[in-house]
């Protein structure tokens, strides 16, 4: 039996319950305009402008473009289609970022200051004068399952989704190249297997939010009339949520930062669809838009890539599968690429509108076995320190070249690398196959056992896309298994020891920095 609370304790518990219940009642912080604006001066008129028309100076180079608060058009929001947005639904905005843009979540932002700068980016546009947007009213989600998933998927098809969409969800659908929103500047479908780049968030609740939202000032539409009007119902438009988010891996992917190719007896895979690469692990890995160098490239189509490989002992084989909505060059897209390049900054690039342009990857290793954790300049190598490059073009197929900087690629002679690839409504797959230790003239020799840097470049050519203005991985790692006597022993080797490269990286690089301080001071 349980001892008596003391009238201590009870007066405790009860302040403690008390304070949070006022905690919970208490308003929001005051908002201070003048903060504010020093805080959107400082943080968000790079892209949004002075003015807050969306045309700060990095907006050319961005897609989309950065919002036009003097419109005041918003996408994310739990208001009706047309209606402005509410303060939590800015917030939330502040605090999460949208996720396949170029707007970031703002954690440096305190709740103050984000309080302030809501206020402030409102006094841009006339239609927050007196303004009190109310969220809508939304159905209960009445759950998933294989009946509701068939349901939404016969619901995805009526509706048309696959218009955009896809057939298959990956942003490939035949509108895809005319897309525009409210500024007539191109709008990528977004690709519904990767939930992770919803703007909106992934979930089946924020999935079904935005169909009955829409997304202002962008091509999807709102589907809260057609429910008004028994077009469609509530929970059909939830059984489409749950069927767009069963489209995506679960979970979401982790990022790799070790790629095991597995040893395998007979021949090696040389299609993409061949069974033996189901004994082979996939590693997903990120790409971000080429920043550092011209030209640069903010809003490349590639966003990952996924990564499998085997070996024999004598050849590597590399299964790569990324995201493109276009088998460049392709003529239905010219209208597309004339209106990127009409839209982006070209940054030093020089681009033609008419021009065909293929999609590429590229795969780079350092053009020899490094010694430790030293690793060449991960843009495609430099002068005193060259890359091998596995490069794959949609016209001209796998060649074998070294880099030596963006720009600085030449062909080796020599070698057996090959290339398979096909596109499958709205992605690529290819096969890359070379010899372990006899590459081309000059190319890296790979040996088993040998934890070895590798990174991934993308290109799609129907944006106007090249290989040193596309998307680009960091540098990770790939080790190919030895025979599987010695993997027992060898593969938490091999953890430990790259694991203690990065940490003897992330060392140096803060003693480096500590002594730079100090020699500035």
């Amino acid at each position: 039996m349980n001892a008596p609370l003391s009238r201590t304790s009870t007066h405790r518990s009860f302040a403690v319950l008390l304070a949070a219940v006022l905690l919970a009642a208490a308003p929001a912080p005051a908002q201070d305009v003048e903060n504010g604006r020093v805080v959107y001066e400082r943080w968000c008129a790079e892209c949004h402008g002075m003015e807050g028309a969306g045309d700060g100076p990095a907006a050319s180079y961005m897609l989309p473009r950065p919002r036009d608060f003097v419109q005041a058009r918003y996408q994310v929001r739990t208001t009706a289609n047309g209606e402005l947005p509410t303060d939590d639904d800015l917030m939330r905005i502040l605090e999460v970022g949208m996720p396949g843009t170029t707007m970031p979540a703002w954690p440096n932002l305190d709740d103050r200051q984000r309080h302030d700068v809501i206020a402030y980016l409102k006094t841009f546009s006339r239609f927050f004068d007196n303004a009190d947007p109310q969220p809508m009213e939304f159905a209960s989600d009445p759950g998933g399952g294989d009946e509701a998933l068939e349901s939404g998927r016969a619901a995805y098809e009526a509706l048309e989704c696959w218009k955009c969409h896809g057939e298959s969800g990956r942003g490939s659908g035949q509108s895809t190249p005319t897309l525009e929103d409210w500024r007539e500047f191109p709008i990528r479908a977004a690709d519904l297997t990767e939930p992770w780049n919803f703007n909106g968030g992934g979930t089946p609740a924020m999935i079904y939010r935005r169909m009955m939202t829409g997304l202002d000032g962008t091509p999807m539409p709102a589907y809260s009339d057609a429910v008004a009007s028994a077009v469609v119902s509530a929970e059909q438009l939830w059984h489409v949520a749950h069927y767009v988010a069963s489209l995506a891996p679960e979970p979401k992917p982790r990022t790799a930062d070790l790629i095991s190719a597995a040893r395998v007896e007979g021949d090696l895979p040389d299609s993409p669809d061949a069974e033996a690469w189901a004994e082979s692990r996939p590693a997903f890995v990120p790409l971000a838009g080429q920043v550092i160098e011209t030209p640069r490239a903010l809003a490349p189509t590639v966003d990952g890539m996924w990564v499998r490989a085997l070996h024999d002992g004598e050849r590597l084989a590399l299964r790569l599968e990324w995201g493109d909505p276009s088998n460049s060059p392709d003529s239905n897209w010219n209208e597309w690429q004339a209106k990127i390049v009409g839209a982006l900054h070209a940054d030093g690039a020089e681009l033609s509108p008419g021009a065909p342009m293929s999609d590429g990857v590229a795969v780079q290793f350092p053009a020899e076995l490094p010694d430790g954790a030293r690793r060449p300049y991960f843009l495609m190598g430099s002068s005193n320190d060259p890359v091998t490059l596995w490069t794959w073009d949609s016209r001209g197929g796998a060649t074998e070249t070294q880099g030596r900087g963006l720009g600085e690629i030449s062909p080796l002679d020599g070698g057996d690398l090959s290339g398979e690839a096909r596109w499958n409504a709205g992605h690529w797959e290819l096969v890359l196959t070379r010899s372990i230790a006899g590459g081309a003239d000059g190319a890296i020799e790979l040996a088993e056992g040998v934890v070895t840097p590798i990174a991934f470049f993308a290109w799609d050519g129907s944006s106007a896309e090249t290989a040193d203005r596309g998307a680009v991985s960091s540098w990770i790692y790939i080790h190919l298994d030895e025979p599987a006597s010695s993997n027992v022993v060898i593969a938490p080797l091999i953890a430990v020891a790259v694991s203690a490269g990065l940490l003897l990286l992330a060392v140096r690089g803060a003693r480096r920095r500590h002594g730079l301080a100090h020699a500035g001071a």
